[in-house]
């Protein structure tokens, strides 16, 4: 956890948090996620869009999906990690910690995209529930990004 987050919490710890709150929490995955970035790889795959490598460690912020001919990445946003402004739910436990944490992860969002729009990439990032919601204007948002240029 980050010495901030710690920071935030009484204690440095999460107190009086249930247990199946604790267990949810421990089972979202970072990466490989099914309602996001699985979801969209087999749109693309459907589309027959190639030649993406999935979270190269060299590129700054990883993202999930990096075209290195056409310099385009491609991030799937979870709505909760990533403050979504219409889908995005404060949690009632550790109210502070969690707006702290959200706060943090947008100002890295903000830095990673800085970073490689410095490195001439174009970013396109992808709200979880715009994914499940519009999969095929996702689609076009990426492929218009590969062929304009």
């Amino acid at each position: 956890m980050q010495r901030v987050l710690k920071k935030a919490l009484d204690g440095g710890r999460f107190i009086g948090v249930p247990t199946k709150t604790t267990k949810t929490m421990r089972s979202i995955r970072s990466k490989g996620n099914r309602s996001t970035e699985r979801r969209l790889r087999a749109m693309l795959i459907q589309a027959k869009v190639r030649g993406w490598t999935v979270h190269p460690r060299e590129i700054p912020g990883t993202p999930e999906f990096v075209f290195r001919n056409a310099k385009v990445a491609i991030f799937t946003d979870g709505c909760f990690w990533h403050g979504c402004p219409c889908f995005a739910k404060s949690p009632k436990t550790n109210a502070d910690y969690w707006a702290k944490k959200i706060q943090l992860n947008v100002e890295r969002d903000r830095r990673d995209d800085a970073a490689l729009q410095a490195l001439g990439f174009r970013v396109v990032r992808l709200w979880e529930h715009e994914i499940r919601d519009s999969p095929n204007e996702c689609v076009s948002r990426i492929v218009s990004m590969l062929t304009s240029r």
